[in-house]
């Protein structure tokens, strides 16, 4: 009986896949499976853009003219792209050499991917791999392919566990399900790639740049991942594989398209010029985290001044330093360290974050109050939450301070388990 009732709602699974999965691909002209409207992958990409660079470390402001150039860059091969979507493009603050597409056309690369490239065709080549991901619907696909597999695990009476992440913010435990995390996370298929491979050389070409650019990023990353410095690229390899079967297909493409258009070497190092003389800054900010997630507080210290004197626009060194003088109890000077990094960056949630911690220690609760409710408006976290309920309890509000405690103990995370506890001691409960 159990096994007819199994069968049964397999055969409803690939009913619905049958009747919902006739959606045609924009760029490729076939018909592929899609469980999900475009109306969704347009919520999507709107609703998880933003918190989604929020979470990986915020946009990078250091350097508008090279933001601005490779949203130029961007742009100029969206307007030959087969979907007509609302493209953007941005540059994440962070190291780890990645680039990833949202439904709908949202699009980020990391800093750290840019230093890696040597001209404006690798770039374009990076872009147009990524704007046929968000054109072809492989979101939808990659979305639809776990729809189903989460109907068949439930049919199987099988419970999956509850993912966690261990970030590079790790006391930052991000509130809510992040679909757009999911879905950069989890990867594409082997075709998937194959089509964005296939089809943003071609739209490199439509665009004025020769593909070849496409061909000396792939030798990049296969040379990359079978040597010393794979572990740097853990991030990009894990959502977009390279191999040398797509160098190779690259290759024959290229052939067939001619090895003409624009390279752009000098344009593009003209224009990370700033970003790579930085480079020896961001180095000592990545050993300073390293150091301070190890507990060597003095060792961050010191990292963060050092990057501070090479490179003072980049507000994310700031709250290095403060993070390092909050490990060692200096309230004060971190909360002065904070505000270095708001005024040159208020758009990212962990400046804020920080600066409210820094004055909830300080018994500062206007302050503090301000600057968490700030925070959690960029990006709810369970800490942010539960450092403004201890403000609203010190301050003897004891509604908000419940308010704030109960959406911090929806985490399962230490954090969560301190708001759960403290709710306890006011005699509430967590639901």
């Amino acid at each position: 009986m159990r096994h007819r009732r199994f069968a049964a709602i397999n055969a409803s699974l690939l009913a619905l896949a049958l009747v919902a999965g006739c959606a045609v691909n924009p760029v490729t002209g076939q018909r592929n499976l899609s469980l999900v409207s475009e109306q969704w992958e347009l919520q999507v990409g709107e609703q998880q853009y933003a918190p989604l660079r929020q979470s990986q470390g915020g946009d990078f402001t250091m350097d508008p003219e090279l933001v601005d150039y490779v949203k130029g860059v961007g742009q100029r091969l969206a307007a030959v792209a087969d979907s007509d979507l609302p493209y953007e493009f941005s540059v994440i603050n962070e190291s780890v050499p990645n680039a990833w597409a949202l439904p709908g056309g949202k699009i980020s690369i990391n800093r750290g991917l840019l230093t890696e490239m040597q001209s404006e065709a690798e770039l374009a080549a990076v872009l147009s791999h990524e704007i046929v991901h968000s054109a072809a619907r492989h979101g939808a696909q990659s979305q639809s392919r776990s729809m189903l597999l989460q109907g068949a695990v439930l049919a199987g009476g099988i419970a999956a566990g509850a993912a966690t992440e261990d970030g590079r913010y790790g006391q930052v435990a991000m509130l809510g399900g992040m679909v757009g995390a999911q879905l950069i996370s989890q990867g594409y298929s082997r075709e998937a790639e194959r089509e964005s491979d296939l089809f943003g050389m071609r739209y490199m070409q439509r665009a004025g740049y020769n593909p070849r650019g496409a061909v000396a990023l792939q030798e990049t990353f296969v040379r990359l991942s079978e040597g010393r410095q794979a572990s740097g690229f853990q991030a990009l390899f894990a959502s977009h594989p390279p191999s040398r079967e797509r160098l190779e297909n690259n290759r024959q493409l290229l052939a067939e398209l001619g090895d003409s258009g624009e390279i752009g070497r000098e344009r593009y190092q003209q224009k990370i010029a700033r970003l790579k003389a930085a480079q020896p800054a961001y180095e000592a900010y990545d050993e300073g985290r390293e150091a301070l997630a190890k507990g060597e507080a003095q060792t961050a210290l010191a990292k963060a001044d050092r990057a501070i004197r090479i490179a003072p626009a980049e507000p994310n060194f700031y709250s290095l330093r403060g993070d390092a003088l909050a490990e060692s109890s200096n309230f004060e000077q971190a909360e002065r360290a904070y505000g270095q990094a708001l005024a040159r960056d208020p758009g990212w949630f962990y400046h804020h974050l920080r600066r409210g911690m820094a004055r909830e220690a300080l018994g500062r609760s206007a302050g503090a109050r301000t600057d968490l409710g700030k925070a959690n408006s960029l990006m709810p976290t369970a800490v942010g939450y539960y450092t403004l309920g201890n403000v609203e309890r010190q301050a003897g509000n004891r509604a908000k301070a419940i308010e704030n405690y109960r959406i911090a103990a929806q985490s399962e995370n230490p954090v969560g388990q301190r708001a759960r506890q403290a709710l306890q001691e006011m005699g509430v409960a967590s639901g």
